[in-house]
């Protein structure tokens, strides 16, 4: 909220949330917003978009109430809980002509760029190999979390959403052809099924392309420090990578391999935070309705069923 009131790219009218202490500390960035009682409340304001930071249960059922009564809408990972869920949003979002933005902010990163530069220009030759790793050593500190019938999984939706998306985006979205994963809580492997959140996981994707994808993410994990976050994408002339610097969850930087040889692109600092919604408010400021490109919700959130092996 405050990167997209800073950014001009438009005007915080209102504000609404159950917690007096979260509306007391939204309306200190934006002294001018009124408060409204519920989010029907907000939606009967004069306003042209609505950004959606709620628990994942509610994400998909608000952003189509927000949609049907002709709001934009800016949602907090993960869209959905399941692929069906992103595409009831996705139908909703096309069907009333307004934009549908995600909070997939890793994209948004300055090191993240430059990644997806060199890929995508055809320096590294053809991808064959990506990994990409996300631990959090302290897991996420709501109760819902863990709770899959609330959050819809464990570390896989809340971290390994956004190394699928990383990993398509950066590739133009492949299809995935081929899934494979193993889920563990507390050190023991989880069944399909199984009603509890994993804290750790590891899987990999077959692309069309012949390439392959391999992920883990957890929660908790004694990793010796805060987070392990890397996204790297190899091919025959070079690889490239984003990765985090002395466990930060905030701090990053952009790495060009040659050989044994280790280029810096980009490092700290970088103000990259809102940078996602920053982007799709000046989208909404021009004029932009649905967009397309929306669609790749949904693919990202079908792997992540597969995974779960839904």
């Amino acid at each position: 909220m405050r990167a997209i009131a800073e950014s001009g790219a438009a005007v915080v009218s209102a504000v609404a949330d159950p917690s007096a202490e979260m509306t007391a500390q939204a309306t200190e960035l934006a002294p001018a917003a009124k408060s409204a009682t519920s989010l029907d409340a907000l939606l009967d304001e004069d306003i042209d978009g609505v950004v959606i930071a709620t628990p994942t249960a509610l994400h998909a059922e608000q952003a189509i109430r927000a949609l049907s009564r002709g709001k934009a809408v800016f949602c907090q990972k993960p869209l959905g809980r399941t692929a069906a869920e992103v595409r009831a949003v996705l139908d909703a979002a096309r069907s009333a002509n307004r934009l549908l933005g995600v909070d997939l902010s890793y994209r948004f990163t300055e090191a993240m760029r430059h990644v997806s530069r060199l890929v995508r220009s055809g320096d590294l030759g053809r991808v064959y190999a990506v990994e990409l790793t996300f631990h959090n050593a302290y897991g996420p500190d709501k109760r819902w979390f863990y709770d899959p019938a609330l959050s819809g999984g464990g570390c896989v939706i809340d971290l390994g959403v956004h190394l699928v998306d990383l990993a398509l985006w950066t590739l133009d979205f492949p299809t995935v052809v081929g899934t494979s994963s193993k889920l563990f809580a507390k050190g023991s492997p989880l069944s399909v099924g199984a009603g509890q959140a994993e804290d750790y996981a590891l899987a990999t994707l077959e692309l069309e392309t012949g390439a392959i994808v391999q992920l883990t993410c957890s929660w908790r994990l004694p990793a010796g420090r805060d987070a392990v976050i890397s996204a790297a994408f190899y091919g025959p002339n070079g690889g490239a990578a984003l990765r985090n610097v002395n466990g930060s969850f905030y701090d990053f930087v952009a790495e060009h391999y040659r050989g044994t040889a280790c280029e810096t692109l980009a490092s700290p600092p970088d103000a990259w935070f809102g940078r996602a919604a920053v982007d799709w408010a000046a989208a909404l400021a021009s004029g932009n309705g649905f967009d397309p490109a929306a669609e790749r919700y949904v693919e990202v959130a079908a792997v992540l069923d597969r995974i779960y092996g839904r």
